[in-house]
């Protein structure tokens, strides 16, 4: 039986999810939270949709083995569009919520408009992110913009570097003065958010899916009765046996916008 004591789990393929543990702490500070970055397999976004798949119900199997969970926060757009429904079918005793592109705050805001999603490969092709996409594609004209290599340059800190902006460049170069919002479908991409600013403009809005996610998350905890208002708790672990993973974790949760 689930109690209001239990963790609330945030799992991410690395520091990223980091950017979404931030709104969740934000909407319930009371709350006992364990964040796990699978940094030592990091990225997801290049891997095979069963790899990825794999990855993650091992990653659960391991938390909920070791710490009392009520819920489970998949804070990787890649994971949430290859398992959440396999996690989902393997834990039915746990309130499990995804996260996805933001693509109905943008097409409300910008109807008629002009998006960008910039994500991982398998976040962009999978069927998951297909029907999301055919739900507001006749009000909005979507680009899909894959960024390689991001993952792995926020992974090694180097959020607002010389190497991320010319990464940025390359990428979002074809699109420059096209776009009225880019939706980041990354976890990992709203550390950036500097450096994807430069090479955009400030015209040019930047959406996530945190802050949704997390009042999802509060909202499914409220109607199960197990939204605790306690002290408040952050724990972070990561498969990564690198300690600078930690600590690069813990810059993630206090870094400014």
């Amino acid at each position: 039986m689930n109690e209001k004591k239990d963790y609330i789990a945030v799992f991410d393929s690395g520091v990223g999810g980091i950017s979404v543990l931030r709104h969740l702490i934000r909407q319930m500070p009371g709350e006992r939270f364990l964040y796990f970055g699978d940094s030592a397999n990091a990225p997801y976004g290049c891997r095979p949709t069963e790899e990825v798949r794999a990855l993650t119900l091992t990653a659960v199997g391991k938390l909920l083995s070791e710490y009392p969970l009520k819920a489970l926060v998949i804070a990787c757009n890649t994971a949430t569009a290859a398992a959440v429904n396999d996690v989902r079918a393997a834990h039915p005793e746990l309130i499990v919520v995804g996260i996805e592109p933001a693509l109905k705050v943008a097409a409300d805001h910008f109807p008629g408009g002009r998006v960008g999603v910039l994500a991982t490969e398998v976040t962009l092709r999978e069927e998951k992110f297909d029907t999301l996409l055919h739900r507001f594609d006749e009000n909005v004209t979507i680009y899909k913009i894959p960024a390689p290599g991001l993952v792995e340059l926020v992974e090694a800190g180097k959020v607002d570097s010389p190497e991320t902006e010319a990464l940025l460049k390359t990428v979002l170069g074809p699109y420059l003065g096209q776009l009225d919002a880019v939706v980041l479908g990354c976890t990992h991409y709203p550390f950036a958010k500097k450096a994807i600013r430069r090479v955009l403009g400030q015209d040019v809005v930047l959406l996530d899916g945190g802050e949704g996610t997390a009042r999802e998350t509060r909202r499914r905890l409220e109607l199960a009765d197990l939204l605790e208002n306690g002290p408040g708790e952050v724990t972070i672990c990561n498969s990564s046996p690198d300690p600078d993973m930690l600590r690069l974790s813990r810059e993630r949760l206090t870094q400014e916008d």
